[in-house]
């Protein structure tokens, strides 16, 4: 009898401990100027924090202290190439690498490097009023290059290595980039445009295996490596020329989903200011994390990320999302993914990234079926009902034998030692979060920002398991909601406050390059100097203080009939749908219902036709036949009634592609959030068939 009253009284205890800790305020209302509205902060802080050393106002002094404190612990480690292969499967050649064991450099090094560098770039001829372009894939020589650049106030324009070349001509033409600093991969797309570039006068390639096309005089640059202009500052060392707090560190291109990218000014005070909080609300963030780079660093969820850890101490391994797990596409069968190599604690990441890991899990699981699947399907509801409070099971032994049996096999994937998960850029689903917690054991936090506040804004506590939320204001962040009448949203709205959000303290940047109206419209500075961005983003505030994103004042369209769709929250609510690997629903004021394009998960399809019998050719041929057709239309409606959504918001007719969109393809920004111009212009005959069929 003892036995079974402990048995109830302690999970008992268990779950109002932690519905207490839940009902903490984690936000708090604050007095601020500007427009009338309901305003939050960190509970934390009383008023925003700009930097968390004392001493520290930049981020070349941020580096410099990091290397002072930590000059042997080990900081940049990149994976050597032993071999690379063609494969072809269905008529199709993939690359297939065999990438080795990590090899690092210290702290101590890795400074010495950034400061020759720098020295490098001065005698080249670079002053500080010019700007240096970053044009390559994440690696450890777009660190070092960004460092180097900081270190002679050199403003760094950051451009995706996918953007295509009417953006890229745009962006090194609008800032008059004198230097580029690039990849050989890229040196070859600066070749094919040189002709349409004014101001380039250097270019420094990362790959000491330079074509010869590209030195042509007819270019009108001069080529060098990377190692030959390391080597000429070691050989011509001159003192740093070091940034103020004010000075511009960085102008990094938007890979925005409408129209040309536009150029985001950040000071150095902006991003210390994102990088010293997100310090706070990482748990225990120390020198002996490891973390894993391969998100694009022009990206400022990735930039930020990278200095966070550079300035703990922690190291930095790089990969790419083609090499990423044993399984990735570029990996040769048989030898290790970047995670299972390295072993990170931290990672970033973007949801759709992690949504490819869930469904690799559940078709994996599927695929064995049997006792295995059993298994797994017992120990995944039992955490899941634990999780959410449903039952008292799965706790204490009973969890860790469930890791033991069943997740550490799925925690291996991301290399077993995961123990916190940033996750950024895009909308995670409910789904995929429990899937994290659960199956990796690990909290996973949303954070919500933008390149126009340096990625700061809100982020979810670590001890907050709720799902579909961004947490509180971060420590360097107001977070004000404002009435947006035409959309039907306000403050005053039971039970919680609703509207536009806005964004306001150290971490707003100071505005679009050369482009006054925009930052006038966008930005704005109150009575009490605080410097605020509207974002265009509907959120509504919890009891608690944390902001859930409802809405888009963009993504907003009128039907026929007067009915509103939000494109975005309807697009969020599809993509729980095992069929889907994206999706852009489309509404025409001149009709009175919705179309969408899918992009089908192949597994997912195949799976289901073989289960049917189908027979086809190719995965196009089965994306094309009716029944196709109708079973992923009918899995939308089933996700469309589960998220409430009116008839009018779910598609009446669907176009199924087979073919991924990917960043690539033009189709998809780097951080893959969908571009809905350029596809409604790719798929623009398919989008009208759609309405006259």
């Amino acid at each position: 009898m003892n036995a079974y009253i402990i048995g109830i009284v302690i999970p008992l205890i268990v779950l109002l401990l932690r519905n207490s800790k839940n009902r903490k305020r984690r936000g708090l209302p604050v007095d601020v100027g500007g427009d009338h509205g309901v305003a939050l902060r960190n509970h934390r802080f009383t008023s925003p924090m700009s930097s968390a050393w004392e001493g520290v106002t930049t981020l070349a002094e941020m580096f410099e202290r990091a290397c002072k404190v930590h000059p042997d612990k080990l900081l940049l480690g990149t994976r050597g190439l032993i071999s690379s292969e063609m494969e072809v499967v269905n008529g199709r050649s993939f690359e297939k690498l065999h990438l080795g064991e990590y090899k690092w450099i210290t702290y101590r090094k890795v400074f010495e490097v950034v400061t020759a560098f720098g020295s490098g770039l001065a005698k080249l001829g670079h002053v500080r009023e010019e700007r240096v372009a970053i044009f390559a894939e994440t690696r450890e020589e777009w660190f070092i290059a960004l460092q180097g650049c900081f270190r002679r106030n050199a403003t760094v324009v950051t451009i995706y290595a996918s953007l295509g070349e009417e953006a890229l001509c745009h962006s090194l033409n609008e800032t008059e980039v004198v230097t580029v600093i690039c990849g050989g991969k890229e040196l070859r797309a600066l070749v094919h445009i040189s002709g349409q570039l004014h101001s380039v006068k250097s270019v420094i390639c990362m790959d000491d295996d330079i074509p010869p096309e590209a030195s042509s005089v007819q270019h009108g640059w001069t080529i060098t490596s990377f190692t030959d202009v390391e080597r000429l500052g070691r050989e011509n060392p001159v003192d740093a020329d070091l940034p103020l707090p004010g000075d511009v560190a960085v102008i990094m291109y938007t890979s925005g989903s409408t129209g040309l990218p536009k150029g985001v000014m950040m000071t150095h005070r902006n991003v210390l200011a994102t990088v010293s909080a997100v310090m706070t609300i990482v748990p225990n963030l120390a020198d002996k994390d490891v973390y894993l780079a391969y998100l694009p660093m022009a990206h400022i969820l990735e930039l930020v990320a990278e200095n966070l850890i550079a300035s703990v101490g922690g190291a930095i391994g790089y990969g790419s999302p083609l090499t990423l797990t044993d399984t990735s596409n570029k990996i040769k069968k048989g030898t290790k993914g970047d995670a299972t190599e390295l072993m990170p604690t931290v990672m970033a990441c973007v949801p759709a990234i992690l949504d490819r890991v869930r469904d690799g899990v559940f078709k994996k699981v599927n695929a064995k079926g049997g006792l295995s699947k059993k298994l797994f399907d017992i120990a995944y509801v039992r955490r899941l009902h634990a999780m959410n409070g449903s039952w008292f099971g799965a706790w204490g032994l009973e969890k860790a034998l469930w890791n033991f049996l069943v997740f550490r096999k799925v925690k291996a994937i991301l290399g077993g030692r995961i123990r916190f998960i940033l996750c950024g850029g895009a909308p995670l689903s409910g789904d995929t979060q429990r899937f994290i917690n659960i199956c990796l054991d690990a909290p996973i936090c949303q954070g919500y920002g933008l390149t126009e506040t340096c990625a700061g804004a809100a982020f979810s506590d670590f001890d907050d398991i709720s799902v579909g939320r961004v947490g509180p204001p971060l420590p360097c962040s107001y977070i004000k909601l404002i009435d947006w009448p035409e959309g039907g949203y306000s403050v005053n709205d039971s039970p919680m406050p609703r509207g536009e959000i806005v964004i306001g303290g150290p971490n707003v940047t100071l505005g679009y390059f050369k482009n006054e109206e925009k930052t006038r419209e966008s930005y704005k500075v109150d009575e009490r100097g605080t410097r605020w961005f509207c974002t265009g983003d509907i959120g509504r505030f919890h009891a608690d203080g944390c902001i859930e994103i409802i809405d888009r004042k963009k993504d907003i369209v009128k039907l026929q009939h007067g009915e509103y769709v939000s494109l975005g929250k309807v697009e969020a609510a599809l993509l729980g749908s095992p069929f889907v690997d994206n999706i852009m629903l489309h509404a025409d004021p001149f009709h009175s219902y919705c179309v969408a394009l899918v992009v089908v998960s192949h597994p997912a399809l195949e799976g289901w036709a073989s289960k049917q019998g189908i027979a086809y050719s190719d995965l196009s041929e089965l994306c094309g036949k009716e029944e196709t057709g109708k079973e992923v239309h009918a899995s939308l409606v089933k996700e469309a009634k589960k998220a409430r959504l009116e008839k009018f918001e779910i598609p009446a007719k669907l176009k199924l592609l087979s073919d991924p969109w990917t960043p690539e393809t033009g189709l998809v920004t780097a951080a893959l959030k969908i571009k809905r111009d350029p596809i409604r212009k790719a798929f623009h005959e398919d989008l009208s068939k759609l309405y006259a069929s």
